[in-house]
């Protein structure tokens, strides 16, 4: 398997296979989320941090997950509503997908290898961050609780 992210295609907000290649040459920050979740409120500080850095090639891939509390329970069409309606949320949005266990998406299995966390190879909680090269490789995971304000710096050394 190749070190870059380029490789992956998780599914779009309408279930379609979405190909990372598009995203070759910005650096990413791809996140787990959640619109019921009590960090949800992350969602302005990461609208924030795309707006101020989006014209300099950075962008933020967001992922819905449901496997901590049922936390995302709604629909791809609910969640993006949710998103657009209740935080200004302009970044990707991808389809509903698992991060953890056996039917985990093939793009969480390799952020978490080649960034593990406190839990090694599983995703902690909603609104783990991993932030990601222009070249495609994994850099750094920040833990739920690391508000997006505080990867601002990490993000501007890549740029």
């Amino acid at each position: 398997m190749s070190d870059s992210i380029y490789g992956f295609a998780p599914p779009d907000s309408k279930g379609q296979p979405h190909s990372l290649e598009d995203y070759r040459g910005q650096v990413v920050l791809i996140v787990n989320t959640a619109s019921k979740c009590g960090f949800t409120p992350q969602f302005a500080g990461l609208e924030s941090i795309y707006e101020q850095y989006k014209d300099q090639g950075f962008t933020i891939l967001g992922f819905p997950c449901n496997q901590f509390g049922g936390q995302d329970p709604g629909s791809n069409d609910e969640i993006t509503e949710f998103c657009q309606l209740n935080y200004g949320v302009s970044f990707p949005m991808f389809g509903k997908i698992e991060v953890n266990g056996g039917g985990a998406d093939p793009l969480f299995q390799h952020l978490k290898t080649a960034a593990p966390g406190t839990l090694g190879n599983r995703i902690k909680w909603n609104f783990t961050k991993f932030l990601v090269s222009r070249d495609g490789e994994v850099i750094k995971r920040y833990a739920p609780t690391t508000k997006p304000e505080a990867i601002a710096a990490d993000i501007e050394a890549l740029l």
